[in-house]
């Protein structure tokens, strides 16, 4: 049955998180966040070890996301941390030498950071040139010598996101999600999003996580702003720990933005796609709470799955799913 969906894992990485590559104790701290993550909202057969999880083989990889783990295409985010790892956590340049290894299995998105300034431009542009973005990952969060984040509504970075037009690049991810430490939790609000979805309204603005815990803040700005869209990365864990609470989530984005604007991601590694794609398809909205939210058709968990995040990167549909996926 999973294996007759389309399916495009929106989120994923690989990262080097290993001793060898961390910089201080920030770095540390980081990986050992996300593997608190993992291993509170992981069904136990799903749990790695530290060790593990820090850096894992490129085959690995290749064997979760698409030997077991149901995907057509994944999409690889670049985030790069330079200030607590060696070599960066996870490059655009990582990236591209891997999915060079892997035709058509992998999108390459890109980074910036508005601090970079005019080298940082000419760094995108080089990058575009290099592995043909389509899209970028940034993070409001991410620390830079003594500055601990900025906003997309910052001058600077209303310059990227002018190259970002310039170039192409219409599909912009926003890291606007829960604390990672060391980082600050206000440099995730969401708030700038809106002011940089109005004032570039050719770009598409995908908040990963959905804004967890602001998601009210997100969807009010969403509702407005056809250009905003929703990452389930983050969310979708709570299908194993709480269900309910997934449910309400679901249920929100759902009401507020519609099926055609939510995108899967498995985040990996933090989590596995085996069993998010899994529990996401066998899911269904209590009964209870129907009145209010309705139900997850086949048909929206498909567009949600694959077909959305297709239509965005110009992947190509099987055939018999083209219809749902023009909408």
């Amino acid at each position: 049955m999973y294996r007759e969906l389309f399916i495009v894992d929106a989120h994923t990485h690989f990262w080097d998180g290993s001793p060898a590559n961390q910089i201080n104790r920030y770095g540390e701290g980081y990986i050992n966040c996300l593997y608190g993550y993992h291993s509170s909202l992981s069904p136990d057969e799903h749990k790695w070890t530290l060790s593990e999880f820090e850096r894992y083989p490129e085959a690995r990889m290749i064997h979760d996301l698409f030997d077991v783990g149901y995907a057509d295409v994944a999409i690889l985010q670049s985030t790069y941390l330079s200030d607590w790892f060696v070599n960066g956590f996870d490059t655009t340049e990582q990236n591209g030498e891997m999915a060079e290894r892997h035709p058509g299995r992998f999108v390459v998105n890109g980074r910036w950071d508005p601090r970079d300034g005019e080298a940082g431009l000419a760094k995108l542009e080089a990058l575009h040139e290099r592995w043909h973005l389509r899209g970028v990952n940034v993070c409001t969060a991410e620390w830079k010598g003594d500055n601990k984040g900025w906003k997309l509504s910052d001058p600077w970075a209303y310059r990227y996101l002018e190259k970002c037009e310039a170039l192409g690049i219409r599909n912009i991810h926003v890291h606007k999600g829960p604390t990672v430490y060391p980082m600050n939790r206000d440099a995730f609000d969401v708030a700038d999003v809106d002011d940089a979805a109005t004032a570039f309204p050719g770009l598409r603005f995908v908040v990963e996580h959905v804004g967890l815990p602001r998601l009210e803040d997100f969807c009010w700005i969403a509702t407005q702003e056809p250009n905003v869209y929703g990452g389930l990365a983050m969310a979708l864990p709570f299908l194993h720990s709480r269900p309910r609470y997934f449910a309400r989530i679901i249920g929100e984005l759902l009401y507020w933005i519609g099926e055609d604007r939510i995108l899967f991601g498995s985040d990996y590694a933090v989590w596995q796609p085996k069993w998010l794609i899994e529990r996401f398809v066998d899911f269904q909205i209590p009964g209870d709470m129907q009145g209010e939210y309705g139900v997850l058709t086949p048909a929206i968990k498909q567009k949600i799955l694959g077909l959305n995040a297709a239509r965005l990167y110009d992947i190509k549909t099987p055939t018999d799913m083209s219809e749902m996926a023009t909408n």
